[in-house]
């Protein structure tokens, strides 16, 4: 068989699904497919929608000229409700598409756009979430650009709305004074409304103080339920011992490094709530969102190693029960009324993202073919790595050959690429996307290792706990024995290693020229150079100094973030370094990659700076992805070759 050479446009062209909605009656999954790069000013993505037993190939909802998102299904199985920009390009109307008849028709024209929405079990109604409509005086000030921004004021949050869809009326209660709407889970007996709400729209500091809520959609009855635990998602009801319960995701109390937990709350009829407990204490594994069984106890999309698991929520104990097992990872989990059937996005060692479904027991059977063109890639081989860190700490992570050679081939050259997060992981799926990724260099000559250190995600809290106030200690000793193994394994040529990755990956590679010359190049993308600096501009403040160890506006210094910074380390960089950063990065901001630039320029080393123009953390512009690709490539071939 004759092999297609993997080019840039072939990973950029490709379209991913996500957002998967499965129906109440189990027969059909609802999903989104958007290309990997963006073609124009505005993102587009299509909505389809297929059998979840297979029967009849997916069928195409709407055209794919709009960015359609967040699709719902209302309680008959029979209607489709989602977001489209369709109507102006940026702002997203509440629409929806009949199942049989395919006909989509808008159904909100708020100013300003709608952010969210549920489809409730009465049908005439539907909650919607948006902020308020831009008043007089605020249309004044935006025409005349009298448009100071004073922190505090005018802010606008998201709002809880209640629409007839009949009668096209909107009610607002007047509920959680001026607290940011997130997301909305309905009981299933009476029609209870679950709200998590942020303190504010900003992240910093709304995330880390989340907030629960009630409100009857009949009667208008609100109810405060207190704070929920940081960075909380993924609210489900639930009922246990004839009382009903709220569990949701959230990063284990009280610190804000570590590993997410599935916390559980009861809520009684009247009379103050119960204490928030903690369900998976104790686990190795990390619970990372939870779907709501009307009839039943929830399921739990769980990391656990490598691999993804579908667990189900157990009063008796163990809490976490597993019930199936995807070798590799899974996303966007999904599952019907009585929690029998379940869609997820599924991707494993040699196979990209595709929409699959099944029983809940497993196996899962995949439904789409996405990327049919990527089967006459000729890959490089893909191996699960099991070893032992400095301190006896078991640690896991992936190895992947150049493609067409094998281990007798060795050595070669390698190029180390670490995940983001900290607390992300590196699954066993097919390792191929717009940023540096495994297989887009195994394509072109090189060994690859994937690392998953201390501080990641699929062993537990106390594995991810580790790195807090600690980034690039332990974790990079980890990463250093890795590659020692694979040099004395004859895989990695020890005269021509490279090291690069996003984010928390980019870091790592600012961090690793710091502390050795023994790499030969690397990428930083998008990554930090100085946590003191993050923690004051950076959206996630609060976790990126718990993170860093501590904050600039503590005393003089000096800091422990000064330690544990890239940039205090910049005069022994003698490594060339590529730096690629989004000019609008609001997570990780381009000030992080300035600072870095300028000193590696004050000292004389060989680098490269990139801005990309427009873009936020991730690249999205399909040039720009490009180049990213083009460019890691090409440094890599300087200086590795």
């Amino acid at each position: 068989m004759a092999h297609t050479e993997l080019t840039a446009e072939l990973v950029v062209d490709g379209r991913l699904p996500h957002a998967l909605a499965l129906s109440p009656d189990g027969r059909w999954v609802a999903y989104v497919v958007s290309p990997v790069g963006r073609a124009g000013d505005h993102p587009t993505s299509e909505l389809w929608v297929t059998a979840s037993d297979g029967t009849g190939p997916p069928r195409r909802l709407t055209s794919g000229e709009a960015h359609d998102s967040a699709p719902r299904w209302a309680a008959d199985s029979l209607l489709i409700y989602f977001l489209s920009d369709r109507a102006e390009r940026g702002t997203a109307q509440l629409h929806r598409v009949g199942l049989v008849d395919g006909v989509v028709e808008a159904v909100t024209s708020w100013s300003g756009g709608v952010s969210g929405h549920l489809p409730l079990a009465d049908p005439d109604l539907v909650v919607v979430i948006a902020a308020d409509e831009p008043s007089a005086a605020d249309e004044r000030r935006d025409r005349e650009r009298d448009d100071a921004r004073v922190w505090g004021e005018r802010v606008h949050p998201d709002r809880l709305r209640l629409l007839d869809v009949r009668r096209r009326e909107v009610r607002t209660p007047d509920a959680f004074g001026d607290r940011h709407v997130v997301e909305v889970a309905q009981r299933p007996d009476d029609g209870m409304l679950a709200i998590l709400t942020w303190s504010t729209p900003d992240v910093d500091p709304g995330l880390v103080k989340p907030g629960l809520h009630l409100l009857d959609p009949v009667s208008g009855a609100t109810r405060e339920l207190g704070p929920a635990a940081a960075d909380a998602s993924s609210v489900v009801w639930w009922s246990v011992d004839d009382a009903w319960h709220l569990a949701y995701v959230a990063k284990t109390p009280p610190a804000l490094v570590g590993g997410d937990a599935v916390l559980d709350v009861v809520v009684p009829g009247n009379g103050p709530v119960g204490a928030h407990r903690n369900l998976t204490a104790g686990t190795s594994v990390c619970p990372s969102s939870l779907v709501q069984v009307d009839t039943g106890p929830p399921l739990a999309l769980v990391a656990d190693g490598l691999d993804t698991a579908i667990h189900r929520l157990d009063p008796a104990g163990p809490t976490l029960v597993e019930l199936s097992r995807v070798d590799g990872i899974a996303t966007s989990l999904t599952t019907n009324r009585d929690g029998d059937v379940v869609a997820a996005v599924v991707s494993t060692s040699y196979e990209p993202a595709d929409v699959c479904a099944g029983p809940t027991s497993g196996p899962l059977t995949r439904l789409t073919d996405l990327r049919p063109e990527l089967r006459a890639i000729q890959w490089g081989v893909q191996e699960r790595l099991s070893y032992q860190a400095s301190d006896g700490l078991v640690l896991d992570g992936l190895l992947i050959l150049p493609a067409g050679r094998s281990h007798k081939d060795g050595p070669f050259p390698l190029v180390t690429l670490v995940h983001g997060g900290p607390y992300d992981r590196h699954a066993d799926r097919l390792m191929l996307g717009w940023n540096p990724s495994g297989q887009w260099l195994a394509t072109a000559g090189y060994a690859v290792f994937l690392p998953n250190p201390r501080g990641g995600q699929g062993h537990g809290h106390d594995f991810a706990a580790r790195v807090a106030g600690a980034v690039g200690l332990d974790e990079w000793t980890d990463i250093c024995t890795g590659i020692d193994l694979l040099v004395a394994d004859g895989i990695a040529n020890p005269d021509r290693l490279g090291i690069g990755g996003w984010s928390h990956g980019g870091f790592m590679a600012a961090w690793a020229v710091g502390q050795t010359d023994r790499f030969k190049a690397a990428v930083m993308g998008a990554g930090i150079s100085d946590w003191g600096m993050l923690a004051a501009t950076g959206e996630q403040g609060p976790f990126e100094a718990a993170l860093g160890g501590s904050s600039g506006w503590e005393g003089t210094g000096p800091h422990r973030h000064d330690r544990l910074s890239p940039i205090s380390y910049a005069s022994k960089v003698r490594t060339p370094v590529l730096i690629l950063h989004g000019g609008n990065d609001t997570n990780v901001p381009v000030s992080q990659a300035e600072f870095f630039h300028r000193a590696l320029r004050r000292f004389g080393v060989e680098h490269e700076y990139v801005v990309y123009p427009r873009e936020n953390h991730s690249i999205r512009e399909r040039n720009h992805q490009l180049d990213v690709l083009g460019r890691t490539r090409a440094w890599f071939d300087r200086w590795l070759g």
